[in-house]
């Protein structure tokens, strides 16, 4: 699996109420979701994502609730992959169960801009910074994430696949 797309930069301590705030949480369709993304760190969020852009952020991305509305809502915008110095336990579940790639890399999250070009090569386990000329080697995926993954998530994957 290989992304390329444009950095939106975030700090430490996103937590899953800026990334989808509560009072969005009467649906769970990821498109509506989208609509109001990260609104409460970056308002416009929403409408300045592309698809293929990736999310990169500080330490503690997704602290707070465990709500699965999150990942959906990044998702929903057709983010590609979510990179951070490190992740609250739970949202890194949760991602990966909506097929929602995310890699922790504390020098990749750290040196990113916003706008930087990034490609990502999860196979490899590499965060190329097109911008920057700059490789970061991550953990690649275990084959069954992947699978995960490339299935849309676990419940899609559980239904589909021969496990």
């Amino acid at each position: 699996m290989k992304f390329k797309g444009k950095v939106h930069k975030f700090g430490d301590d996103v937590n899953t109420d800026e990334i989808i705030p509560a009072k969005y949480l009467v649906t769970t369709n990821p498109k509506e979701l989208a609509r109001h993304c990260l609104e409460g760190r970056s308002k416009n969020f929403a409408r300045k994502v592309k698809p293929g852009d990736i999310v990169v952020a500080g330490k503690n991305f997704g602290c707070a609730s465990s709500r699965e509305h999150a990942p959906l809502a990044i998702k929903g915008c057709s983010v590609s992959c979510v990179i951070a110095a490190s992740f609250a336990r739970i949202f890194f579940r949760n991602c990966i169960n909506m097929g929602l790639p995310i890699l922790e890399s504390k020098e990749a999250a750290k040196e990113a801009r916003q706008n930087d070009i990034l490609q990502i090569d999860l196979n490899k386990g590499e965060i190329r910074n097109v911008t920057k000329k700059r490789i970061y080697r991550v953990q690649p995926f275990p084959r069954f994430l992947k699978r995960i993954i490339s299935f849309g998530g676990l419940m899609r994957y559980v239904r589909k696949s021969d496990v």
